[in-house]
């Protein structure tokens, strides 16, 4: 007798139903992950509509119903009127900066700390995890005046530098979490074979650390994308300005907003990392696993 005829077979020829509880669990688990992905996506989808909303609708309607009329306006406005462009270059070159700066100092350090184990590697490893709990805040002005003194002010430099300095605590740790889950097998026999630290790193943990480190720039490329203290200290011209920065020229005299070109150029600069990261999702929660787990 199978498991199913067990359940609804009974003395006396009574039929037993499987307990009601599974099922409104399953479906309390089904609503509350359709909650979550509609309080996700909602805002997106409300973004894009906004978008290519005609700006007299979007000021006599309410705005969170239904577009009436749709119009691509709102994108030619914004891109003439607000100089997005640039803000869109310039945030590109401070994101890939940091990003290249922080893996390449949280590799080597990592893997200093981690696989060559020298003396004083934990001393240093407990200072750079210290790092963590120190806010930003605190190195505004120190850094303003130090950067002054040095000309740095109004330079991609001033905001890559801090940028890259304080994410590259969490990095390192990220990176010695996933080589420690290498075994030490494999470095024992590069070294019977011959090979040196710096061929040992470039031939075996590199490749080994591909998921990590894109693991490591989504996450900072998300918060660097978006960063505004740091490029509203130190950036100074129009030039430089990041995209959050340049979003402020969209607000004219007595505060008065462009609603629907501000949305556009928000959709702009949001899609393209988006789209980045659901490409490169499997590979991030990879290296988030991988590095969570030893053995």
């Amino acid at each position: 007798m199978t498991t199913a005829s067990a359940l609804e077979a009974a003395p006396g020829g009574r039929r037993l139903h499987r307990p009601r509880a599974v099922t409104a669990l399953k479906v309390a688990y089904r609503t509350l992950i359709g909650l979550v992905l509609v309080i996700q996506v909602y805002p997106f989808v409300w973004l894009v509509l906004t978008s290519v909303r005609d700006a007299d609708d979007f000021a006599s309607r309410n705005p969170f119903s239904l577009p009436a009329s749709f119009t691509l306006d709102n994108f030619a406005r914004a891109l003439a009127e607000g100089n997005l462009g640039h803000n869109i270059l310039n945030s590109v070159v401070i994101t890939g900066g940091a990003c290249l700066l922080i893996v390449v100092c949280g590799m080597m350090g990592a893997y200093a700390i981690q696989v060559l184990d020298f003396r004083g590697s934990r001393l240093v490893r407990g200072l750079f995890l210290m790092g963590i709990v120190v806010p930003v805040q605190i190195a505004l002005i120190p850094l303003f005046v130090d950067y002054s003194r040095v000309a740095l002010l109004d330079t991609y430099q001033a905001v890559i530098i801090p940028l890259a300095g304080f994410a590259l605590p969490m990095a390192l740790y990220l990176f010695m979490s996933f080589f420690g889950y290498i075994p030490r097998e494999i470095y024992e026999a590069a070294s019977i074979d011959g090979a040196g630290p710096y061929r040992i790193f470039w031939r075996i943990t590199l490749p080994m650390s591909l998921n990590t480190i894109i693991t490591v720039v989504m996450v900072n490329a998300i918060f660097i994308w978006n960063e505004f203290i740091f490029a509203n200290t130190f950036v100074l011209t129009d030039e430089l300005k990041t995209i959050p920065l340049g979003l402020q020229n969209y607000i004219g005299a007595m505060g008065k907003t462009d609603w629907t070109a501000t949305f556009a150029a928000v959709t702009i600069t949001v899609t393209p990392l988006l789209l980045i990261f659901l490409v490169l999702s499997k590979a991030m929660i990879y290296g988030l696993e991988s590095g969570s787990t030893k053995g």
